[in-house]
């Protein structure tokens, strides 16, 4: 009797097939991603305080560095405080610090732990496994969105309450954190170790930061670093906050353009580390 294998069966039915399950395999990619979400997300509850130690950086950036240069008015901002100009770019640098130590980092430890091991024997997409990682940083970093609100509030930056608005910042927060978290997760693949990982870490996420406009227009860097700025993710992560977060502000770029970019910076590292991700295990 001929073998029922997949390899031997004719292409185009094994196309055909694949098809007309299309609409299934969607299905069960979202349910798994929402499933290792949840799993991921459930963590927190045996760690809550992780969420307040992370609220110390956005709040030594606002009330040191931040009251210190709206003195100085070194930094040239338009209209807006520079108080108000900063606020949206330390949220966004805090989501970034979140995400980046917070992906890899967790990945590496889960391999050491052997619990990669029973993920990636188990029929669960290797895609759903990124996504539902990189979706649990998102939550995770609604905390800072919570915080830096309250500490921006307090020191009478014009935010924009309006609901519409910050619903706005929570799909940037949650785009944002996914991206780079996938960054993360990607790196996370290739290197060994922790203390490894912690040095990249370090390495990367300055670099990120100072290049984009989080806390300087983009008008006042050289030729060579504007051209770096507009190819950041963390640029248009910014952007879309401060004209979203701020009463009065836009943004440059545009909302719709800003979400386009961190939505296909997030999906080309998703099919990145999830052809990566069989590597953790080596």
């Amino acid at each position: 009797m001929k073998s029922l294998e997949p390899d031997a069966l004719p292409k185009d039915w094994v196309k055909s097939r694949h098809h007309r399950n299309f609409p299934a395999a969607i299905t069960e990619l979202v349910t798994k991603t929402l499933a290792i979400t949840e799993l991921e997300v459930r963590k927190l509850r045996h760690d809550p305080t992780d969420l307040f130690v992370r609220s110390v950086q956005p709040a030594l950036w606002l009330l040191i560095f931040g009251q210190v240069f709206t003195r100085t008015r070194a930094i040239p901002t338009g209209h807006l405080h520079y108080l108000d100009f900063m606020a949206p770019g330390i949220l966004a640098q805090s989501v970034l610090f979140v995400a980046i130590f917070s992906g890899g980092m967790a990945l590496i430890w889960e391999r050491d732990l052997g619990v990669i091991h029973k993920f990636l024997a188990s029929p669960t997409p290797r895609v759903a496994m990124v996504l539902g990682k990189s979706l649990a940083c998102g939550v995770r970093c609604l905390s800072q969105v919570f915080i830096v609100y309250l500490l921006v509030f307090l020191l009478g930056v014009k935010l924009n309450l309006h609901p519409v608005a910050i619903l706005q910042v929570v799909l940037i927060v949650l785009l944002g954190a996914a991206t780079f978290c996938t960054f993360s997760l990607t790196i996370g693949c290739l290197v060994k170790t922790r203390e490894r990982m912690t040095g990249i870490g370090q390495l990367l996420t300055m670099p990120l930061f100072f290049a984009s406009n989080a806390i300087y227009p983009i008008s006042l860097m050289p030729d060579w670093l504007k051209l770096i700025s507009h190819l950041n993710p963390l640029t248009y992560e910014v952007d879309a906050l401060r004209g979203t977060m701020l009463a009065d502000s836009t943004s440059i770029y545009s909302f719709g353009l800003d979400c386009t970019v961190l939505l296909l910076t997030l999906t080309g590292l998703t099919l990145i580390c999830g052809k990566l991700y069989p590597r953790v295990a080596m």
